[in-house]
């Protein structure tokens, strides 16, 4: 019987989500089991991140500046991918290709007349030309297409990575937006966007502080949950609505917000505000897993939100018998999974695989994602 290839199987996976914080990057080798070699970031200035949170919205002279904030985007993945090779002291023909997912700044699936659209400011093009690898992008149009959500699209990489057999694992993705996926005992994998994550504490921890973020949870922490609120906040449809379903800042934006916040008497607090919208992640995505976890007893969190030790506790807090802990403990940093899963996600493309799960996103079946530009 012939031995087991050695050749290393290297991609390169790139992430810029919606907590608009910049892009981690991570050198991925796929021969025998997923190994993370390197991990490198570039964080977005603040006009880049401002110029994103305006596209978001209609705004004047969107074609224009989408095209330029793309460049400006492809500029940081050129960077990270750089750092990455740098490090690795790998030449760039070494590496299959690089997963870009895009800047998300429009998701509206299946909205107008049963086919909407997701958009991902991204220029996969300029990108191969700045790094001389393939690069593997827009991923979700093509599930949009064949009727699905286009997310989340992270689930198969977690039941890849995370999934045991005989045991029932939740995987909790806490960007801008959570994502859960439900990774059953009987190899079965669910999953779906069930509500805001970091983008509203971000947004009202930048307005109040200056900081871009609650480190650690501390000012929420300080503050005291204010009931009628936080109920106002639960109201919200979208978190009754059953599976498939997906979400961004379309809907969980500052205007969103700020008319959940109409009517507060005056003198309330801004740390109040901050423990309430903290808790509101936490009971959305609690909820979420109370009610489709299937009984699961681990709960591994990823993404920003995952470095916030004050919405973990809540988390743990309202699910007793639930082991919460971070993908650390299953051997992947919190800031690394959805990058790996972007490098993942670009290696199915090229071996002409499904993405998606049909039973998650909606779609009509499984279909290959992704556009290949070559190096």
């Amino acid at each position: 019987m012939p031995a087991a290839s050695t050749t290393p199987d290297l991609y390169i996976g790139l992430m810029s989500g919606t907590s608009l914080d910049g892009v981690d990057g991570v050198l991925v080798d796929f021969q025998g089991r997923l190994k993370v070699l390197q991990h490198a970031s570039c964080g977005f200035d603040v006009g880049l991140r401002a110029e994103f949170l305006a596209l978001n919205a209609p705004c004047d002279n969107e074609l224009h500046r989408a095209a330029l904030a793309a460049n400006a985007l492809v500029g940081c993945y050129a960077q990270v991918v750089q750092r990455l090779l740098e490090r690795s002291g790998l030449p760039a023909s070494a590496v299959r290709a690089v997963g870009a997912h895009g800047q998300t700044v429009r998701h509206r699936p299946q909205m107008f007349g049963g086919t909407g659209y997701t958009l991902q400011l991204n220029n996969p093009a300029l990108l191969a030309e700045r790094c001389g690898i393939c690069v593997v992008a827009d991923f979700r149009s093509r599930d949009v297409a064949a009727g699905g959500q286009g997310a989340p699209l992270v689930p198969a990489f977690h039941q890849s990575v995370f999934g045991h057999t005989g045991q029932t694992l939740l995987v909790l993705n806490i960007g801008g937006i959570s994502n859960l996926s439900v990774l059953a005992a009987d190899g079965a994998v669910g999953g779906f966007d069930c509500g805001p994550g970091n983008a509203l504490m971000d947004a009202w921890c930048q307005r109040h502080t200056g900081q871009a973020y609650d480190d650690n949870g501390a000012w929420a922490a300080s503050g005291k949950v204010l009931p009628a609120l936080l109920q106002r906040l639960l109201d919200e449809p979208f978190l009754q609505q059953l599976p498939p379903k997906s979400t961004g800042r379309d809907l969980f934006s500052a205007r969103w917000l700020q008319e959940q916040l109409a009517g507060l008497p005056s003198g309330t607090r801004a740390e109040d505000v901050q423990a309430t919208l903290t808790e509101f992640t936490a009971r959305a995505c609690a909820d979420a897993a109370g009610r489709w976890g299937m009984g699961a007893q681990q709960l591994l969190v990823c993404g920003g939100g995952a470095l916030n030790g004050y919405l973990l506790s809540r988390l743990a807090a309202l699910l007793p018998g639930v082991d919460v802990q971070t993908t650390s403990a299953a051997g992947l940093p919190p800031l690394q999974v959805e990058a790996a899963a972007f490098a993942w996600l670009a290696r199915q493309t090229l071996l002409g695989l499904p993405g998606n799960l049909a039973r998650v996103t909606g779609a009509h079946g499984p279909r290959v994602l992704g556009a290949i530009y070559p190096a």
